[in-house]
Parts: C-alpha cells; structure tokens; sequence
C-alpha cells in the first residue's frame, strides 16, 4: 500500500500550461468538426487545401489534447489525495462525492454539446481511487497493461471485436436534432443519446483503456514528482522525448497514407492509440523541457497558465459558443464554413474566452466554475 513521503506539493505551473495548451488544442479541433455535427460534402465556404489542414491538425490534435487532459487528471487527484493524507485524513469519500459534481457539469455540457468528456471522466474517476492505495510497482504494471490496450490485442488474437453497431443509431438521432431541430430539441437529443453514442465510439476506438490508462500515468508521475525541476528527473524527460520522437517518426513513415492521413491497415485498431500516446508524450516530454530550460518559453507560456487553471469553465464555455456558431438552432455555421474557416472561428473562439477569463483572473485565483467546484468538494469539510 501506498504512504505519503510527506513532501510538499507545491503548484505545478508547467501543468497549468500544459492544461492551457490542451484547452486550445481542444477549441480547435472540435470547431473543425463543427462540434460533432460534421458538415455536407458541398460548403460554400471552402479551400483547396482544406483536407490537408484537416489531416495535419487530426495528427496533432485528436485524441492527444484529450490525453493530455487525463493525465493531469491522475496527477491533480495524487496531489489532493496526498495533501489530504498529509493532515492524516483519507480523501476517498471526498473524491467520489467531486466526481458525482462533476458528472453533474458533464450533464450541463451534454445540454449543448453531444460530445461530452466530463461524464465519462467521471465515471472512470472513481477507479482512481482504489488505485490510489496500491503500491508504486503495482500500479506501474497496471498502467502498462492498460496502456498497450489489452482489448485490442485480445480482438487481433481471437477475432472477437465489440459491438459497436448501435453507435451510428446514435448519432444520427442527434446529428439530426444538433442540424435541424429547436434548441430544446437538440438539448433533449444530446442528453438522451450524447452519452451512448460516445461510449461506443470510445470503445471502438480504445480510448477506455487508454483513458484509464492515462488517469494512473498521471497518478504516478505525481508519486516520482516529475514534474519538478529535482534530481534527475529532467534527464527522464529527455529520454521520454527521444523515444517517443523516434515512435512518432516511425509512426508518420509506417502508417502515412495517401491522402497525408495515418493510418496502419489491419493494425490499425491497435497501432494508432499507441501513435497517439506517442504524439502526446512527445508533447508533454517537449514543453516541459522547454519549460525548465528557457526562461522566454516560460514567459511565452504563463499568458495561458490561467486559462489552463480554469479548464472546466473554458470546456463548458467553449461548448456554449461553438455550439451557437455551428449549430442549426444558432447561427447554423456548419454547412457553410469548410475546415480553415472553422478553424478560423475556433481561434476566435480562443481569444474571447482568453480575453474574457484573463478578466475575471485578475480578481480571482479560479474559474468561475472551478470554484464552485471546490466550493461544494468541501462542502460541510471545514476547508
């Protein structure tokens, strides 16, 4: 079982950036999806070039900024849990209860947007919590396993696949409603089918185990305190970076397809999250180098360390406004802009929010969310 080394835990500001970076990295791509709702073959507003800005910004983005996000999941629960067991107290019980708030926000997102995270972070979250009891070597061998997605080599070996097929069932209820329909008729669709529809498409893309996976990833980078500048812990990140470089070239050689996309044939069930989980360690591994080694970089990236520490009330807000832009009961952007206008808007989208949480920065250490959030966390707490 796992003991507190008692060492303090001050604020991780390379997290806060990386949170930030992962924030805009999200904006981004789901305006170039239109929020999920896709877009018709034919859009007035389109470009030559706009399957390449697709495919480039599908390599950086997708999936690796949700990652990142789940990493620091793990690591912001270590750091709670530790502080808690610090004072002598078990965070358990306190955990579960911020789960259940923050499924409730997930619930709010669904309302406007059918792709929701924060169910599902929610709901694996609380597996977080026995893992959080197991000694160090334990939980190493647990992560592994679910990292190198133990469902997808059982489905290669065997010939098993999940059953997906209710999925597409799914989304076109409520890609119909998102298109077509009212506000209350979209908000109702999307709590009534968001959910599902995302779970099959996590399952048939092996982002459960991956998730998890990352969740204890973070929870042991928080127990090595990795992301201190002490020992020799720059020197792990540098050979996290050179690996992972050397996966993700020979992801970019092995899987490139035709079209600039990646992709590995038969393999590819398999061989593209762990290209993902490359890509995303890459990113991790780069800036937190970067971080300790340039004082310019650190500069350059503390205007979005605020925007990172409020990452629930800028997914949740993100979700309010790209949905209005895109949506069919908003302004209906989604048959009309192709791939670099919509990313266009995102960035638009981006700089608002910047703009207006930068504000709210300069009286309040939180988000207006995150607060509320840690409000009713310690509720009746004393804290």
């Amino acid at each position: 079982m796992y003991k507190s080394r008692n060492l303090p835990n001050s604020r991780i500001e390379v997290a806060d950036a990386l949170r930030g970076i992962a924030v805009v990295g999200i904006i981004l791509y789901h305006a170039v999806e239109h929020f999920n709702l896709g877009s018709p073959r034919e859009l007035p507003l389109s470009l030559p070039f706009d399957g390449t800005v697709f495919n480039v910004l599908t390599v950086l983005l997708s999936g690796k900024m949700y990652g990142i996000f789940a990493l620091l999941f793990g690591l912001s629960f270590f750091i709670m849990r530790d502080n808690q067991a610090q004072k002598g107290k078990d965070f358990s019980l306190r955990f579960a209860w911020r789960m259940v708030l923050l499924f409730g926000f997930g619930v709010l997102n669904l309302v406007f947007y059918n792709g929701d995270i924060l169910t599902f972070y929610a709901l694996l979250g609380l597996l977080l919590i026995p893992a959080g009891y197991l000694g160090t070597p334990a939980l190493w061998v647990l992560t592994v396993f679910l990292l190198i997605q133990p469902v997808e080599i059982y489905s290669l070996l065997s010939g098993w696949k999940p059953d997906v097929s209710p999925m597409m069932k799914y989304y076109t209820e409520v890609g119909r409603a998102n298109a077509e329909g009212t506000f209350l008729e979209s908000a109702a669709a999307s709590l009534r089918c968001g959910f599902p529809a995302s779970w099959y498409w996590f399952v048939w893309k092996g982002r459960v185990t991956q998730t998890l996976g990352l969740f204890y990833l973070g929870l042991l980078f928080g127990r090595l305190r990795l992301f201190y500048d002490e020992g020799d812990h720059l020197k792990v990140w540098r050979i996290v970076c050179i690996v992972s470089t050397a996966l993700v070239a020979a992801g970019v050689i092995f899987g490139a397809a035709g079209d600039g996309d990646v992709n590995f044939g038969k393999l590819d069930s398999l061989l593209h999250p762990l290209f993902n989980l490359a890509i995303l360690l890459f990113i991790v591994s780069g800036v937190v180098l970067l971080w300790y080694a340039s004082a310019g970089f650190r500069k350059s990236l503390s205007h979005i360390c605020f925007f990172g520490r409020m990452s629930l009330t800028n997914y949740l807000l993100s979700s309010v406004l790209g949905c209005t832009v895109f949506y069919g009961w908003g302004l209906g952007m989604y048959k009309v802009l192709g791939t670099t206008w919509s990313l266009l808007v995102g960035i638009a989208i981006v700089v608002l929010q910047i703009v207006l949480l930068y504000q709210w920065s300069r009286k309040h250490k939180r988000g207006p969310l995150e607060t509320l959030w840690r409000k009713l966390t310690w509720i009746g707490s004393g804290n």
